[in-house]
């Protein structure tokens, strides 16, 4: 907090490019590189599956995840230049597993109209502030339960693939171990 405070005065004094510029290292780039990389892959997967569920075409797959990917860059700089700190926008992963499920018997064109009225609802929402009266009157535990029930299946699909591609699994594992353990 207190730099963020420290940054807000200095940020009187300068413009937005001196400003970001001492904040151009090594250590904020690959930090920045790894939470993009990170978000942005494991729900590509996800985001993938649900659009092959809907039978989109190879071609429909990559304009999709294109638009994405370009939405959230633009959304990412632009909030991030606006409130002058790092803001990371993205899809939710379990909106997008969920997808995979609901999307069974759904064409491609009544997809994309539950996105856009999905997202107009969204908007509306998140306008209005109705989402957030009432989310607080919802258990943390059963959200939490909500979101464990949509991913089980997907944590619990580590075993089939460990079944065909053993030493793969192990590797992540082990690389996991390894980095938890040495940059804690």
């Amino acid at each position: 907090m207190k730099i963020m405070l420290k940054s807000r005065r200095n940020l009187q004094n300068k413009s937005l490019g001196s400003f970001m510029f001492n904040y151009f290292s090594f250590a904020n780039m690959a930090a920045g590189f790894v939470a993009v990389m990170v978000g942005f892959t494991s729900s590509a997967v996800l985001v993938f599956q649900a659009a092959t569920t809907a039978g989109a075409s190879p071609a429909e797959i990559s304009s999709w995840l294109f638009a994405l990917g370009t939405s959230i860059a633009i959304t990412c700089i632009s909030l991030s230049t606006y409130y002058r700190v790092p803001i990371l926008t993205g899809w939710s992963t379990p909106g997008a597993a969920l997808l995979i499920t609901s999307l069974t018997g759904v064409s491609m064109p009544e997809a994309i109209g539950a996105f856009i009225f999905a997202a107009l609802l969204s908007v509306i929402t998140g306008v209005t502030g109705v989402f957030e009266k009432a989310i607080k009157h919802i258990p943390r535990a059963l959200t939490s339960a909500m979101l464990a029930g949509i991913l089980i299946h997907f944590g619990l699909n580590i075993f089939v693939a460990m079944q065909q591609q053993f030493f793969l699994i192990a590797a992540m594992l082990i690389t996991y171990l390894i980095g938890k353990r040495t940059f804690p």
